[in-house]
């Protein structure tokens, strides 16, 4: 039988600095009899020379396309874009299943060239739980965010300037922990979802900063919103992503009123294009580089973050988590017949039968 052969391809995404596969995960996968290929990479948090030493081949950047047509092609986010057909079996976040902006382009791809998509967000397991995400990095993120803005503004500093990737989450919580030290309270924290993967990361952040939560779940939110006991907290992270119809959390009506204390909402689930988002408030995504939108202005004004790469600032611990729960299952690429990669197989090709 020949050799599994795994080749994780750079990111190209501005920011990314996420990786699929540590250097620990690697070292894994050889020592299971796997042949792993790491392209160089300007971005990745991982030097290059980590991977080499645990016996990677570092093979150029952005040549993928050349790598034999047995070889995995791992990575995070979507490919650069191109128009020639895909003949490889690729592994990542393709967001290509629910009609998104050049969706068909990028299957029609996969299907002319006699390639395969596993998507990363569609690998789960017999209870059809995701086998890897990175939730929990969210939340921590998102909630050390709001926390930040929040103290930025009792300062009377800009609600939250561009921000970029933190080595690590020491380094984040020294940040935040320098700016709260120089206010005369600390902030009431509210998390909606507090018991899902990513509001154990919010919670997570809360208390190592030692902020004082309110953890709502699903049995605080079953009666539905809009609800006016988040006015009552100074920062609220909604860790809840709707796919149903259900009344919104907030509305612009619930967060009108003199007595609202809430001055910053993190909306770590970021869904504004969506027709079930449970914070109405907004219609666009924010950035690194443009963290915040008032959404309501000045005397009792109310700033939201809605960055949708969140565990992008902590890339190194993100990608240690993440890495942690997928390549147990990387190991089985031997056999593609086991349940997680066989169902995964089958929704690319339903998604790809009308092309």
């Amino acid at each position: 039988m020949s050799q599994t052969h795994i080749w994780l391809r750079a990111e190209t995404k501005p920011q990314e600095q996420r990786t699929a596969l540590t250097p620990s995960g690697a070292k894994t996968l050889i020592e299971s009899g796997f042949k792993v290929s790491v392209e160089r990479s300007e971005q990745n948090i991982f030097d290059p020379e980590k991977y080499r030493k645990v016996g990677c081949d570092i093979v150029a950047q952005g040549s993928w396309p050349q790598a034999p047509n047995s070889a995995f092609i791992l990575g995070l986010k979507e490919l650069p874009e191109d128009n020639f057909p895909l003949v490889h079996k690729h592994i990542y976040f393709a967001h290509a299943y629910k009609e998104q902006t050049g969706a068909s382009d990028i299957l029609s791809r996969f299907k002319q060239g006699d390639g395969a998509l596993y998507d990363l967000e569609f690998l789960v397991d017999e209870n059809q739980c995701r086998i890897a995400a990175f939730g929990y990095w969210a939340g921590f993120a998102g909630a050390a965010l709001g926390i930040w803005t929040w103290a930025n503004k009792q300062l009377g500093k800009t609600a939250l300037s561009p921000v970029s990737s933190f080595p690590d989450q020491a380094q984040l919580i020294r940040e935040v922990s320098i700016l709260l030290a120089q206010c005369a309270t600390k902030p009431t924290m509210m998390v909606i979802g507090a018991k899902g993967r990513s509001g154990s990361g919010a919670i997570g952040l809360a208390k190592a900063l030692q902020i004082n939560t309110i953890e709502w779940d699903m049995e605080e939110t079953m009666v539905g919103g809009p609800f006016a006991q988040v006015n009552n907290a100074d920062v609220l992270v909604n860790c809840v992503l709707v796919n149903r119809d259900l009344p919104p959390f907030v509305t612009y009506t619930s967060l009108d009123t003199a007595e609202r204390t809430l001055s910053v909402i993190c909306d770590v689930s970021c869904d504004p294009y969506g027709d079930y988002n449970p914070i109405r408030i907004y219609d666009h995504c924010t950035t690194f580089n443009e963290p915040t939108i008032e959404v309501i202005p000045q005397p009792n004004n109310l700033h939201l973050i809605a960055i949708d790469h969140l565990p992008s600032l902590l890339p190194k611990e993100s990608s240690e988590d993440f890495g942690q729960q997928l390549v147990p299952y990387l190991a089985r690429l031997d056999d593609l017949s086991r349940p997680v990669w066989q169902q995964a197989l089958d929704i690319y090709h339903q998604k790809t039968k009308n092309l």
